[in-house]
């Protein structure tokens, strides 16, 4: 077989230019590169088992270097990119012959190296064939000098030599701190089946990556507390016609998650819509986040028939999604395994705390959240001026608020209006909010806002007027004590309320 020394880059090379304004996640980029991985071990797996025998197994390997300008490797020891697949595997928009597994669009690789970085290269050893070959990308000339070809620098390799490395070069954005956590965390929920089934080996530094499963809940059914205990799992499958095919399972976990319950949708075995802590909830099923079933249901279904972004980190429902979570809420909540009514009737029934030595109660729980959690914000606030300003004389306007009461007293001999609202909106960050509109010779109005959907609440109140009453209470008294304690003459007492909302949730809304 004679190696090009040329590859054809044409059509389409102005796209390159303009891939790095894709609106990507770091780990769905990085997965790209991984789905190529595992296509070329599927599509070559019995040659790869024959050449290799015992030691037959994918390993991709993810090296991310952020310091300076950054540099991202991977490589894996699969099938390696043969000649004959060049015209597809470097040219823009080229659309292989084999659309039905994980390589589909003919814009995986391009697409992400190009997001992640302007300069990237591609070094590999296809299987069968003996020389290795590189080729390098600089967008920008490529651009500029309106290139259609590409020099393939080659040289002789052993035959049993088979893999493939991508490195990207001067990131665009090298990933940092928590970032980097996310990315492991969400290749790992990515390819949680070709890990479970042993077929990946996937390593982000020097940790291989695992997924664990949430233990599921056993218990009795709420209305019958008495039957004996059952694991709250079952098994989903329907069709609902042309073509279309949902299976897997859905489950009520053991302790319930605001960020990680939910379902993970898949296709041809690879994760498209909701990984780690990004659940796919549509509310019909799971409601509001301060419901229990938003925090204890999950599953995993598998989706067929459907289409995906070309960034495959979305479903293309067309019209279908609504007649799917039509169907899948019946199936979830028919008998003889009412999944939705049991996440919302169970409680887990507060046992009396063992204080013998190492009993691991809920004040050790809390302990522990006040050695781990509780420093870094107070650091924080050490190093925060105090709040000089008075409270606002009134708080902005939110949704509708869920209840909203306004009671008048009389305060040593002038009337007040304090009015207690309740709001159930993500996007009032703050526990409490008050405002304080002074006496103007006829009355003071004071206003005191709580949020249902705050993590606190979300995480150690339920749904139920009791349950939320005691932590109400709470903030009312907080609240007026601050303004009793600034009218006494305490100066910056705004300070103390801020301070409980970081509190609350940066450190203290942790399970």
């Amino acid at each position: 077989m004679s190696t090009p020394q040329k590859v054809q880059i044409r059509p389409g090379v102005g796209i390159l230019s303009v891939l790095s304004h894709l609106n990507y996640k770091p780990w769905f980029a990085i997965a790209e590169f991984v789905d190529n991985s595992i296509q070329s071990f599927l599509d070559y797996k019995e040659e790869i088992e024959h050449l290799d025998e015992n030691d037959a197994k994918l390993r991709v390997e993810i090296e991310l270097d952020s310091s300076d300008d950054g540099r991202l490797i991977v490589r894996d020891n699969a099938a390696g990119i043969h000649e004959k697949d060049y015209t597809y595997a470097f040219r823009p928009a080229e659309v292989p012959p084999n659309t039905s597994g994980l390589s589909e669009f003919g814009m995986g690789m391009k697409s992400a190296a190009c997001w992640f970085s302007p300069n990237w290269t591609v070094r590999t050893t296809a299987l069968g064939e003996l020389e290795e070959k590189t080729v390098h990308f600089d967008i920008s000339q490529i651009v500029e000098d309106n290139l259609e070809e590409l020099t393939v620098e080659s040289r002789p390799t052993h035959s049993s030599s088979h893999f493939t490395e991508i490195i990207l070069s001067n990131l665009h954005k090298p990933p940092q701190g928590r970032t980097i956590g996310k990315i492991r965390e969400h290749l790992a929920s990515i390819y949680r089946v070709f890990i479970r089934e042993g077929l990946l080996e996937l390593r982000f530094g020097s940790e291989v990556l695992s997924y664990s499963q949430p233990k599921i809940l056993c218990a009795p059914f709420h209305e019958k507390p008495s039957e004996i205990p059952r694991l709250w799992r079952k098994e989903i499958d329907f069709d609902f016609g042309t073509g279309l095919r949902a299976r897997g399972f859905v489950a009520l976990r053991e302790t319930g998650s605001t960020s990680h319950a939910g379902f993970a949708l898949f296709r041809r075995n690879r994760l498209i819509q909701g990984s780690a802590d990004e659940g796919y909830r549509p509310k019909l099923i799971f409601g509001n986040p301060n419901s229990y079933t938003y925090q204890r249901l999950f599953g995993e279904l598998h989706l067929e028939g459907f289409d995906v972004s070309h960034t495959k980190d979305g479903f293309q429902w067309d019209e279908n999604e609504e007649p799917f979570l039509g169907l899948l809420k019946e199936e979830l909540n028919a008998d003889p395994m009412p999944l939705l009514s049991q996440a919302e009737g169970h409680r887990v029934r507060q046992k009396t705390p063992d204080l013998k030595p190492g009993a691991k109660t809920s004040t050790w729980r809390t302990s522990r959240t006040v050695e781990y959690d509780v420093p870094p914000v107070i650091e924080a606030q050490l190093y925060e001026k105090p709040e000089n300003e008075p409270p606002p004389s009134d708080l902005s306007t939110t949704e509708m608020p869920i209840a909203n009461k306004t009671v008048p007293v009389e305060i040593d001999g002038k009337k007040w209006e304090i009015s207690i609202e309740l709001v159930n909106n993500e996007a009032v960050g703050d526990w409490i909010s008050v405002s304080d509109d002074p006496w103007d010779g006829k009355v003071r109005r004071v206003k005191i806002r709580m949020s249902l959907a705050h993590p606190f609440m979300v995480q150690y109140s339920g749904v139920e007027a009791s349950q939320i009453e005691p932590l109400q209470r709470l903030a009312i008294a907080i609240a007026l004590a601050e303004i009793t304690a600034r009218d006494s003459g305490v100066s910056k007492t705004r300070t103390f309320i801020r301070n409980i909302n970081k509190f609350l949730r940066d450190a203290l809304s942790k399970p």
